[in-house]
């Protein structure tokens, strides 16, 4: 059996469940202006500062079988965002989290990718103070997303480490709070392209790895995992992994990752919430390791999954309400 068989199977007898259930909210549901409506009909003011100039911060939690994983994480996260941007979410946590919970719960979607967003409003801060602007708050559940899909994850997908971008440094926009200026991502990923491959990792321009276009990097190199410090978002995803790492007794450490170990490590992975664990098995068109999904990766990958049932880590959804 392979390492992926255990999720891919029953992931794709839960689709065609919901497929077949004619719920109206199947294929997604937003919170907009006080209302639930089917996400292809959600809509936003084009006068929103978080569409005209990107100026909000958002967050992803996902549910996997009828569990939100590691949701107070996010929200966590999410809020500390916003203290960073002088947003304010005219919904409180409570409020958004039990929506989030009711949302899910209304779709029926079992395994699904969550958005919070909270956005400037229609006043901007080049004419007004922060505390004038009323922000929006706009939440969204869709089917899950899979930035790898499921062929690509059995044999792993290719990277190139960016030539022609590197990452926009901390001092210009903090990669810790979760946004959507993507200039520097699109910019690799149309590299990446270019070149032949799926993703780009993005350099800091002094010779260490940052990140990829939405996801973390891990290395691991002789049983030990290597992640960025500096320059990334600190992922939820990348925290559920290296606790799994610890669990499995593999080493890991977050510090300064020169770009030289990328092309000597036994394995690469990329993480993220949509998508979960995913080998990269080719970088700059040659082999890493042996060109194929290392021990190690696989021992994670079905680690990462396995821990959405972790009680201590998530909890069952009523769909039943």
């Amino acid at each position: 059996m392979s390492y992926t068989d255990h999720i891919f199977t029953d992931y794709r007898r839960r689709v065609k469940e919901l497929e077949a259930s004619g719920n109206p909210f199947g294929r997604g549901i937003a919170f907009i202006a006080g209302e639930y409506v089917p996400l292809n009909e959600a809509r936003i003011p084009i006068l929103d500062q978080g569409f005209l100039h990107s100026d909000l911060t958002y967050d992803v939690p996902a549910v996997w079988n009828g569990r939100f994983f590691r949701l107070d994480e996010h929200l966590d996260r999410f809020e500390k965002s916003c203290a960073q941007l002088r947003l304010k979410s005219p919904l409180p946590r409570r409020e958004i989290r039990d929506r989030l919970v009711e949302m899910v719960a209304k779709s029926g979607i079992r395994d699904a990718y969550v958005m919070l967003i909270v956005t400037r409003g229609l006043r901007f801060v080049r004419q007004y103070a922060p505390e004038e602007c009323d922000n929006f708050c706009y939440l969204m559940v869709m089917p899950y997303l899979w930035v790898m899909d499921e062929a690509t994850q059995r044999t792993g997908g290719s990277a190139v480490i960016t030539r022609t971008v590197r990452r926009v440094p901390p001092g210009a926009i903090d990669p810790t709070v979760k946004n959507l200026q993507w200039g520097d991502f699109t910019r690799g990923l149309l590299e990446a392209r270019d070149r032949g491959a799926m993703y780009p990792i993005l350099t800091d321009g002094d010779a260490h790895l940052t990140e990829g276009s939405g996801f973390n990097v891990i290395l691991i190199k002789e049983g030990k995992l290597y992640t960025p410090k500096k320059g990334v978002l600190e992922g939820v995803t990348r925290k559920s992994v290296l606790a799994v790492a610890e669990t499995l007794g593999y080493p890991s450490t977050i510090d300064d990752v020169p770009v030289e170990l990328a092309y000597r490590c036994d394995e690469i992975l990329f993480v993220t919430t949509a998508g979960g664990v995913m080998p990269i098995t080719t970088l700059d068109g040659q082999p890493v390791g042996d060109g194929e999904v290392g021990p190690i990766s696989k021992a994670l990958w079905k680690g990462y999954w396995d821990a959405h049932s972790d009680p201590a880590l998530s909890f069952e959804i009523d769909y039943s309400r």
